[in-house]
């Protein structure tokens, strides 16, 4: 009789996860992924309801054939029983038990119903979040984040609005602008605070990705062919509305980061996309005990955290798009087969993956420099502008924690204010709270990665291992 194949739980179904699956699969690894979402693909390859009957979802990606390979890869190790994949499945903590882990997960829409993976090795694909810096109207409908925007209309196929202005600061804003554009949209302006000569000075690093280059001179055009006026150096100042968003006003910076006083202009629209770069996911990892190095999960050279039999890939290691998930993800899922099925890894079977892994790290750690927020944003957030919407903390409560008693990092300013204490634990207000303070931005530590029922942790290791589904015949 055949030895059972060890057995791997991948946590996250975008880029990262999927790589890593095919990759361990392939080669003598029986592979659980486990995902909240109900279809694979993450936030980059997020598909249309299937009740809404798309007819052409291609035209929301510019990967389509790569997620065609990786969706077919999928079936085919689903059909062959080296694969499964569970959808709706919210993880809330990976515990680690004897002779390997425990991966718990809360069930559905409702997150009420417990269920557990049992696996041999954890690979933690979880993928990153927008970051959040308010200003003054931020809080009016209308306004949405620009990963929001782009999720409504990848998920639903809708829009929030007739006409947008799509603001902030990163690539992000350019699918953003091009695909509310393309989808009838009137995109009023693209508001970018990066300066065009921060690029120019590192032409050079930027040079090494001509792909990456040619994808934004396509976006620039799709933007001059719908009449999109683009603002560089700009920032935005408040939206203005009563019920909900009405306009904003934008202003110049200066070489320092300050609005420039006379720049300020209105401009009319009903939504508003906002972004300003993305962070890792790292609560399962801090849950584990994992390495953190300033925001992101460290990993060596194959992928693998400091906790023995725990991998990272794709976002939770630091921000860097799909093609960088796809080879940590491939990177992560050979190492994991080689070391479970007994084997020393060589790194010359993924030396593709690995060369482009190199040069892809070194290119977004490039445009992390041209594309960080303007430094005193936060000069422009008046006291009564709420920070934390949870909380309802204002920025004037966190000047005085800061100010008044003492605060000096986000932690103390917590404790004092209640900023961070919500239903979305700090990741909407985090950033902002640091700016405030002054210190610097570190993930913050949670003991589960999402809130949980007071009856499944009282039941947490009781709960049945997850229904897999069996394989197609």
């Amino acid at each position: 009789m055949a030895a059972e194949r060890p057995h791997l739980a991948v946590i996250g179904a975008g880029p990262a996860g999927l790589a890593a699956t095919l990759a361990a699969a392939r080669h003598g690894v029986r592979v659980t992924l486990v995902d909240s979402a109900p279809e694979a693909g993450g936030q980059f390859y997020r598909q249309p309801a299937r009740e809404l009957g798309a007819r052409r979802p291609e035209a929301l990606h510019h990967e389509w054939r790569t997620w065609e390979r990786l969706r077919d890869g999928l079936r085919t190790h689903q059909r062959a029983g080296s694969a499964a994949h569970l959808t709706d499945h919210h993880v809330w903590l990976v515990e680690r038990r004897p002779g390997g882990f425990t991966v718990h997960a809360l069930l559905g829409p409702e997150q009420a119903e417990p269920a557990e993976v049992r696996a041999d090795a954890v690979l933690l694909a979880t993928g990153g979040y927008e970051k959040v810096l308010p200003f003054p109207g931020w809080t009016l409908p209308g306004v949405v984040t620009a990963g929001g925007a782009q999720a409504m209309l990848k998920g639903t196929l809708s829009v929030s609005g007739r006409t947008a202005v799509v603001a902030g600061t990163g690539p992000l804003l350019l699918p953003v602008a091009t695909g509310l554009a393309a989808a009838g949209v009137r995109v009023a302006a693209l508001v970018e605070s990066a300066d065009p000569r921060d690029f120019v000075r590192r032409s050079r690093a930027l040079s090494a990705q001509p792909a990456k280059l040619a994808e934004g001179a396509r976006y620039a055009a799709q933007l001059a062919r719908h009449r999109v006026r683009t603002l560089v150096h700009h920032t935005v100042v408040e939206a203005h509305g009563t019920d909900r968003l009405e306009a904003v006003t934008v202003a110049g910076l200066d070489r320092s980061g300050r609005v420039r006083p006379g720049t300020e202009r209105r401009i009319a629209c009903d939504t508003l996309a906002v972004g300003h770069g993305m962070l890792p996911h790292t609560d399962l990892a801090q849950g584990l005990g994992c390495r953190i190095d300033g925001v992101a999960v460290h990993v060596d050279d194959e992928q693998r955290t400091d906790v023995p039999g725990v991998w990272a890939a794709g976002e939770a290691t630091g921000i860097g798009g799909a093609a960088l998930s796809l080879a940590e993800g491939h990177i992560a899922g050979r190492s994991i087969a080689a070391r479970l099925t007994g084997g020393e890894p060589d790194p010359h079977d993924w030396a593709g993956a690995g060369r482009a892994r190199t040069a892809l790290r070194r290119f977004f750690a490039t445009l992390d420099e041209v594309y960080a927020p303007p430094a005193h944003w936060a000069e422009q957030l008046t006291d009564d502008t709420v920070v934390c919407r949870c909380e309802e903390v204002t920025g004037g409560a966190i000047r005085e924690a800061v100010t008044g008693l003492g605060a000096g990092d986000q932690r103390t300013v917590k404790l004092l204010t209640r900023a961070g204490m919500g239903w979305c634990q700090g990741r909407m207000c985090g950033s902002a709270v640091a700016g405030l303070v002054g210190c610097p931005e570190t993930a913050a530590r949670r003991p589960f990665a999402r809130p949980v029922p007071l009856g499944v942790l009282a039941r947490a290791g009781e709960a049945p291992e997850a229904e897999v589904p069996e394989a197609d015949v």
